[in-house]
């Protein structure tokens, strides 16, 4: 399958992950959805490449962009809502940064959702070799849909009517389902 190419370095995330593990509220689950959005994207990209596919490759590293710019959006957006919530300027701003914490995610969702559904279809044509990386972007795309989506919820601090929360579960449902 391979030729074998010796020791394979792999990149270093140890600031990355202590940002998260920090006590801090930001980066959080929105931002690690994003970035693992982003990962999977990267893993399209490779899947097409090593296939020969330069389009799929160009629209996997535009989703890539996408997610990593989100994710920074994402934690900005929760910094101003935590803002919000403790200078208690009253309901109206409050609410104005909920929503914008809210909608962060489900971008999140709806671009991992895009992921998904791009490995999917690379795993169906890509070379033999990298359908592993097509179909396991695939997942990881879903998984970080369906974290996106439990945010929404939670940022809103709506009920499982609200419509941005619907919209959320729903792309994360549909992301889930080109996984499989």
């Amino acid at each position: 399958m391979w030729d074998d190419p010796g020791p394979v370095e792999v990149l270093r995330i140890d600031s990355l992950l202590d940002a998260v593990a920090a006590p801090e509220p930001a980066p959080g689950a929105g931002s690690s959805a994003a970035l693992v959005g982003a990962l999977g994207a990267a893993l399209c990209a490779k899947a097409a490449r090593l296939s020969g596919d330069p389009g799929a490759a160009a629209q996997a590293d535009a989703l890539r962009r996408r997610l990593q710019t989100l994710a920074e959006e994402d934690s900005a957006a929760f910094l101003e809502a935590l803002h919000e919530l403790r200078a208690r300027r009253g309901d109206v701003p409050l609410g104005r940064a909920l929503a914008r914490a809210a909608e962060c995610p489900l971008r999140i969702g709806e671009a991992c959702a895009d992921v998904a559904v791009l490995a999917a279809g690379l795993a169906g044509r890509c070379k033999p070799e990298v359908q592993p990386d097509a179909r396991g972007a695939a997942a990881l795309a879903a998984g970080a849909a369906r974290a996106a989506a439990l945010l929404v919820e939670a940022n809103l601090g709506a009920g499982p009517g609200d419509e941005r929360v619907v919209r959320a579960s729903r792309v994360a449902d549909e992301a889930a389902a080109v996984a499989r």
